[in-house]
């Protein structure tokens, strides 16, 4: 498995943001309850969010990243960092493995 940080960047006024923050997290749902995600949320000041994800590949990780609701609406672009994860707390060790 290869590991990413996916960096959503917003491109739409907050408000259309908002609009779609209710079918992007349950979007998000479904992949963290596939154990594909780790952890997401809204970068600080809330210019877009950060996703720490799983897959077999970068396209793997492209594909699903593509039914983001925040994407098909045209309102966030993503960045995909991919990284190996040779140290991590031991709370994490069954996901990285």
């Amino acid at each position: 498995m290869k590991h990413f940080i996916v960096e959503l960047t917003y491109v739409a006024p907050m408000a259309k943001i908002d609009e779609i923050l209710p079918s992007h997290r349950a979007f998000l749902q479904e992949y963290y309850d596939k154990g594909v995600l780790l952890l997401s949320g809204p970068q600080n000041p809330r210019v877009g969010g950060i996703v720490v994800a799983r897959a077999e590949s970068l396209e793997a990780v492209k594909e699903i990243f593509n039914h983001d609701p925040y994407l098909v609406q045209k309102a966030a672009d993503y960045r995909f960092v991919e990284f190996n994860p040779v140290k991590f707390n031991p709370i994490v060790e069954n996901w990285v493995k």
